[in-house]
């Protein structure tokens, strides 16, 4: 229960910062640029704490897999906010020291290849208990009653909602870090463009939502500031559309949902 205190208190520090810089009057991209100007100092704190109580759950719970995808998303956020303070203060990208940023999203992946890979080994276990007469079934899925009498079948669709969710997640801190990487000079931004296009096709997105993106990309001219708020809409639409197959299929909820689902203002454009 520790590991869990701790994975929610840090859920706490990252709601707080999205509520304050994102969470905008009129949630315009300028209004959210000034936000983040005038409230940089005390995000980056909040987001330093969230990830220590990450990293803290993880040491108490190492095979805490909602607690790894959650520190990759807050490495990623803090990388997209120092990216995004850069550029609200129109700094010099050729001299812009881009190190710092670049292992954030370096830490963000891994956390989220090793968190993917454990959740994938944990759905692995369950197919495999309920296959087990119903006895030793309940005796070693009983905690919280969680997982009760739900059929392979239903664990199986929220296998697939949760992958798609975590792929979302993943496509986006390879989005943005192409953007990044594209600004200042690069080469690796298109692999990292395409690899984020193969998350979101495996995640399940329209073809009509990727090419959106693509085309939205600062490569193409069309996003000049080198922001990606366009994504955060696109990936609000898919998760209220994962939430409304969880609510059809009754698939329980999830600690981790409230961290991945990022809702945003529909007037976020590049």
């Amino acid at each position: 229960m520790t590991a869990l205190a701790l994975f929610n208190w840090g859920n706490v520090h990252m709601s707080r910062v999205k509520k304050r810089v994102y969470f905008t009057n009129d949630g315009s991209r300028e209004s959210v640029l000034k936000q983040i100007k005038t409230t940089y100092d005390w995000a980056q704190l909040e987001y330093t704490k969230a990830g220590k109580s990450y990293e803290e759950a993880l040491r108490i719970k190492p095979d805490f897999y909602e607690a790894l995808l959650a520190l990759g998303q807050q490495q990623f956020e803090q990388a997209k906010l120092s990216w995004y303070y850069a550029i609200s203060n129109n700094v010099n990208l050729e001299t812009w020291p881009s190190k710092k940023v670049l292992q954030l999203y370096n830490n963000a992946e891994e956390n989220m290849e090793k968190g993917m890979l454990m959740w994938e080994e944990l759905q692995v276990q369950r197919l495999r208990e309920l296959s087990k007469p119903n006895e030793e079934q309940n005796q070693i899925m009983g905690l919280d009653g969680l997982f009760k009498d739900i059929s392979a079948d239903e664990v199986a669709e929220q296998a697939l909602t949760m992958s798609a969710q975590i792929n979302v997640l993943w496509g986006a801190i390879l989005y943005e870090r192409s953007i990044m990487e594209f600004k200042i000079g690069l080469p690796l931004w298109q692999e990292c463009l395409e690899v984020a296009v193969e998350k979101f096709e495996h995640a399940g997105a329209s073809p009509m939502d990727i090419a959106i993106m693509v085309k939205n990309h600062c490569s193409n001219n069309n996003a000049p500031e080198g922001l990606g708020f366009t994504i955060d809409e696109i990936m609000q639409a898919w998760n209220e559309t994962y939430e409304a197959k969880k609510w059809q299929s009754r698939i329980p909820s999830f600690r981790l949902e409230p961290l991945l689902q990022r809702r945003v203002s529909k007037n976020y454009h590049a």
